[in-house]
């Protein structure tokens, strides 16, 4: 099965907080919008300026970061992405959450494949739902 993973994912697995995920070999290809990787960075970044992370801990994490980013095919943030994220949604979202939507059903459409939308976020994960996708995650209902 194929996985697209938001930043939600991708960060709890980071910062090994409660719950994350932790097979990502579960999945014969993972993907994520290169979307993640600023909210991935900003989210840390917030977190050091916060005084709530040492600059060692960062640099440690940014590691680790890089290594699951590695693992990942990033898809990109495309004219189509941006206009299918522009087009109205059955729920309301924010514009990053939609970007993140917007990309996984555009790869589903490209490769004619389904794929699992994984997420921490109950909000992104029923607009996903409503869209027609499989959903998962830590603390969201079964789909």
């Amino acid at each position: 099965m194929k996985a697209y993973l938001d930043s939600s994912v991708i960060l709890r697995r980071v910062l090994d907080q409660p719950e994350a995920l932790g097979n990502w070999d579960q999945w014969d290809l993972a993907i994520a919008s290169e979307l993640a990787r600023v909210e991935t960075s900003r989210a840390m970044d917030r977190l050091r300026l916060s005084g709530r992370m040492t600059d060692d801990d960062l640099a440690e994490m940014r590691d680790l970061l890089r290594s699951l980013m590695n693992r990942l095919y990033l898809a990109p943030i495309a004219p189509e992405v941006l206009e299918r994220a522009a087009a109205p949604l059955p729920v309301v979202v924010g514009s990053l959450d939609a970007i993140h939507l917007a990309t996984a059903l555009l790869w589903m459409d490209d490769h004619r494949e389904t794929l699992l939308f994984v997420t921490h976020d109950a909000r992104l994960a029923v607009a996903a739902r409503l869209c027609g996708l499989e959903v998962s995650g830590a603390g969201l209902r079964p789909a």
